[in-house]
């Protein structure tokens, strides 16, 4: 059964707030462009160019998980595909015990108590913490979410399609998963997992699915400002304020894994990745078009005009999903588009609460009652950049699909095949 959070919501949004964007300073294209790197996840691409024979619909969405049709692109067993793309090594670090420690410390110093041989005994506590870390099951159980702050009975409806999303996802990962440790290293894994330490938060961040005004919201209940809706969009991607659970030791990892509620908020891929298209290569962008627009260009243009490959400016649609497809991209992944389930591994840490963008804010609410925060805390509705611009919808997705071929449609799905079933997404687009 779909999930009623899936549907379409007809949003009726405010602008932005009246006093618009912060005017940049002369530095901001360097800072950004620093962030935006760091930002770029990397991944190896995987050649998604063939020729697709079958299109998938809704209807059967089921029958491609379970049965076995070689027109649907399955390996012999679906579950192979599942646990092939879930157990992928990435050819990012991949787990290793760094021998810092090497060598004969009294060589060093022959005093127990100093600074050498501390540094030394805390260097091989690490490794020896690490080696445990890396031999135990990686996966987190899901906590039972403390529903006692929760008095209003309105609140009924979102939680029980909550606890079906949670249990859709929990099920999936179960049956699919067969992952008894990560291949990634776990500081990468863990990289875009928010901490809010007060209310004992991680938050995992999606971009292009409402992440922007989550970040605004931990920052109010991290007490760095009194309201969401006054914290510009620089101070929220370009600020230090916020923590990340790569910043922790090992030991300061786990625990919170183990201990703080896990949240994670999705969007329809589709949806997804059109709105990253419309946001960094419809507008002007000081990264996203020199960096990735003129690669794109480049490969995926015939004949381009000299201003066009000099400034990577006015990438078409289907340039940009030839690129996504391609098995030699002229450039890495990025966030904004990467997969949720290589952003948050999904069957690897168990998520307690599943919000998705199309109930974004009654979900959102939903889950700052559980944690406790001010009941004057609200999620914001507003548009975080680029507000006078229509927000991506389905009816804004077939647009751009339009020109798109039935094929590459089937191969964007493809793209996103774990993605789609993990959060028991519908295709309406195929």
């Amino acid at each position: 059964m779909a999930d009623p959070g899936a549907r379409e919501r007809r949003w009726s949004v405010s602008p932005a707030k009246a006093d618009g964007q912060p005017r940049r300073p002369r530095s901001i294209g360097k800072v950004e462009k620093r962030r935006e790197q760091r930002a770029t996840s990397g991944w190896e691409p995987v050649n998604y160019l063939r020729s697709t024979p079958r299109i998938m619909t809704r209807e059967k969405i089921q029958e491609h998980i379970t049965n076995q049709n070689p027109k649907s692109h399955m390996l012999k067993d679906p579950k192979d595909k599942l646990a092939n793309l879930l157990n992928s090594k990435s050819p990012t670090r991949v787990f290793t015990e760094t021998n810092h420690s090497q060598g004969e410390a009294p060589a060093l110093s022959r005093n127990p108590g100093s600074p050498t041989i501390q540094l030394i005994e805390k260097q091989q506590g690490t490794k020896i913490l690490f080696r445990k870390f890396s031999e135990t099951n990686w996966s987190v159980d899901i906590q039972p979410l403390n529903k006692s702050l929760v008095t209003d009975s309105k609140w009924k409806r979102i939680d029980a399609t909550q606890e079906k999303r949670r249990s859709f996802l929990q099920e999936f990962c179960k049956k699919y998963g067969g992952v008894s440790r990560p291949q990634s290293h776990v500081f990468h894994m863990v990289s875009r997992i928010y901490v809010e330490d007060k209310h004992k938060i991680l938050y995992c961040e999606v971009p292009k699915a409402g992440c922007s005004n989550w970040k605004r919201i931990l920052m109010v209940l991290n007490g760095l400002a009194p309201s969401a809706y006054n914290i510009s969009h620089d101070a929220v991607h370009y600020g230090k304020h916020l923590k990340k659970l790569d910043s922790f030791d090992l030991k300061g990892i786990y625990s919170r894994l183990n201990t703080y509620t896990k949240a994670v908020f999705v969007r329809d891929p589709m949806e997804r990745l059109v709105s990253a298209f419309r946001d960094k290569f419809e507008h002007p962008n000081s990264y996203y078009h020199p960096v990735f627009g003129k690669a794109i260009i480049k490969k995926y243009r015939p004949n381009a005009c000299e201003e066009a490959l000099n400034n990577g400016s006015g990438v078409k649609f289907r340039e940009f999903i030839h690129y996504l497809l391609d098995s030699h991209r002229p450039v890495g992944m990025d966030i904004h588009w990467e997969k949720v389930s290589k952003l948050c591994y999904p069957c690897l840490i168990h998520y307690d609460f599943v919000g998705k963008f199309e109930t974004l804010e009654e979900d959102a609410n939903y889950f700052l009652q559980l944690i406790g925060a001010p009941k004057e805390l609200k999620f914001p509705n507003f548009k975080d950049r680029h507000s006078s611009d229509k927000r991506t919808n389905a009816q804004v997705v077939g647009q751009y699909l339009k020109d798109l071929t039935r094929t590459e449609r089937q191969l964007i799905y493809d793209f996103y095949y774990l993605d789609y079933l993990m959060f028991n997404y519908t295709t309406p687009f195929l």
